[in-house]
């Protein structure tokens, strides 16, 4: 055990991070290992891979995951917004050479191959986007000259001209959601959600009409026999099979036919091999993480500090939802992976550097009293002067 007398700097983290915080992020870490396990060698089978090729890869990425959030989580907030500067450009830049020098995949090119690793460099400039975002925001708020808002918006709209170019309207989605939530946790005017929304609306509209892959997805998800809904039928079915307990640990049958079933699938998986009550639990780690993360910021002084984790944690939870939505049929399908617990090297390691930032942004410091502002506003003639 650490003594709180001790001064030096793993002391002053494990004394200062938010350790309820960091033992969820953990838990659904190797829950995703275990939950790899049952999802994962069907698919690897079909492939005619090794039967634990996803795990071990899973499990390989897990090691600098957790190297990479405990690290980032020692960070102050200004280098935590440093860091996102670099990751945003390094990132986009990436998302342009995809484009040109990409994996094609089902008419889409999201990923890139480097050093013989598959890496999808979106996942990596949600998180910096929005402590980006956060930042522009919180800074407008503390000098008016600084146009932070007009900022954000041209930056929001070169993250959505790369995600379309892919195209990828699901990360578009998500990212115009969070981008919307940042203004209205900074205090966006009620008379200026009206038309926030509606230019949401519109966009989905322009989406349905103009993108024949999405105008597909919201048809068959209104009327199944427009076209095929086999993933969709047979994650349902899952819940179904599995009911309240689970078929037991190996013992799912439909996950065999489930080509996805070990990423965007995987909570249907979880449903037919554990039961029900294990994915109310799942859910009920999720909703703790959130709801843990948006109190903590909630907490702090600092606005960007505030925004940034509040920011964060509402890209975590609504990529979470959006994910179980789909697995029950709540919502048209689209392929998003379920944080820390699908299969994906990228998304696994950008999850983590995400709650890195959480993690940074919440810990503990010193806050200043009404005392220190008056010595403070003291001091300033004669430092003027």
């Amino acid at each position: 055990m650490v003594s709180r007398a001790d001064r030096s700097a793993f002391a002053e983290w494990i004394w200062t991070v938010d350790r309820l915080l960091l033992a969820g992020f953990l838990v659904l870490m190797i829950g995703g290992i275990v939950l790899s396990l049952a999802a994962s060698p069907p698919v690897a089978e079909r492939l005619n891979i090794d039967t634990y090729h996803f795990v071990k890869r899973q499990a390989l990425f897990l090691v600098p995951a957790i190297m990479i959030m405990l690290g980032v989580s020692a960070l102050t907030p200004r280098q935590v917004r440093r860091l996102a500067l670099v990751v945003f450009l390094g990132s986009a830049a990436l998302m342009v050479a995809t484009l040109f020098l990409g994996i094609e995949v089902k008419g889409a090119r999201r990923w890139i191959q480097l050093g013989g690793i598959s890496l999808q460099p979106s996942e990596f400039l949600k998180p910096a986007f929005v402590i980006l975002v956060a930042f522009l925001l919180s800074e407008s708020g503390r000098r008016r000259e600084v146009p932070g808002g007009l900022f954000a918006g041209l930056l929001f709209l070169i993250c959505v001209a790369l995600l379309v170019a892919q195209p990828d309207f699901g990360q578009t989605m998500l990212l115009s959601m969070v981008f919307a939530g940042l203004f209205f946790l900074n205090g966006l005017p009620w008379l200026a959600i009206i038309p926030l929304g509606l230019l949401g609306v519109g966009g989905l509209f322009a989406a349905y009409a103009f993108l024949p892959h999405v105008q597909s997805r919201v048809e068959r998800f209104l009327n199944p026999d427009a076209g095929d809904t086999f993933n969709v039928d047979r994650a349902v079915e899952s819940f179904i099979s599995g009911s309240w307990f689970g078929r037991g640990p190996g013992e799912g049958t439909i996950k065999r036919v489930l080509p996805e079933s070990h990423t965007d699938f995987i909570f249907a998986v979880t449903a037919e091999e554990f039961g029900i009550v294990v994915c109310l639990l799942l859910l009920a780690v999720f909703a703790f993480v959130v709801l843990r993360g948006l109190a903590q910021a909630g907490r702090d002084t600092d606005p960007f500090n505030r925004l940034a984790a509040s920011g964060l944690m509402v890209l975590f939870g609504l990529q979470s939802c959006i994910n179980m939505a789909v697995n029950v049929n709540l919502m048209p399908a689209k392929g998003m992976t379920l944080p820390f617990i699908s299969y994906g090297g990228s998304s696994l390691v950008s999850v983590a550097l995400a709650m890195g930032f959480v993690l940074a942004l919440t810990r503990k410091r010193p806050q200043p009293t009404r005392t220190d502002a008056v010595v403070v506003s003291r001091l300033q003639p004669s430092s003027l002067a």
